[in-house]
């Protein structure tokens, strides 16, 4: 919800999804430029997703998001995966809407 208001104060119009499945179909019927993609989710987790996305809508840019740490580095598979750039749980609301930025360009 943070996210999502900080997106639309910076005037960006943002469709939001509980979890992958969710966001799947809402992307069978809504035309978007870059997808947040939490790696932890629940039905679909973002690593399951990632690849979807890349064959379903191979033009959009996807940014994956984590906060966890463990032995695998989740956001260096997000990459190896497709996901155009990454964030790590905590950064700023500045940090966001610079990374949304850098891949609207």
């Amino acid at each position: 919800m943070i996210f999502q208001i900080a997106l639309e104060k910076a005037e960006y119009r943002v469709l939001t999804a509980d979890n992958g499945q969710h966001g799947l179909r809402l992307l069978e019927h809504q035309e978007v430029d870059l997808i947040l993609v939490d790696i932890f989710m629940p039905e679909m987790d973002g690593l399951e997703l990632i690849p979807l996305l890349r064959k379903m809508r191979s033009a959009n840019k996807i940014i994956a998001i984590s906060g966890r740490s463990g032995q695998m580095n989740h956001l260096d598979t997000a990459k190896y995966l497709g996901a155009h750039d990454t964030l790590k749980k905590p950064f700023s609301l500045q940090a966001l809407l610079d990374a949304v930025s850098s891949q609207l360009k």
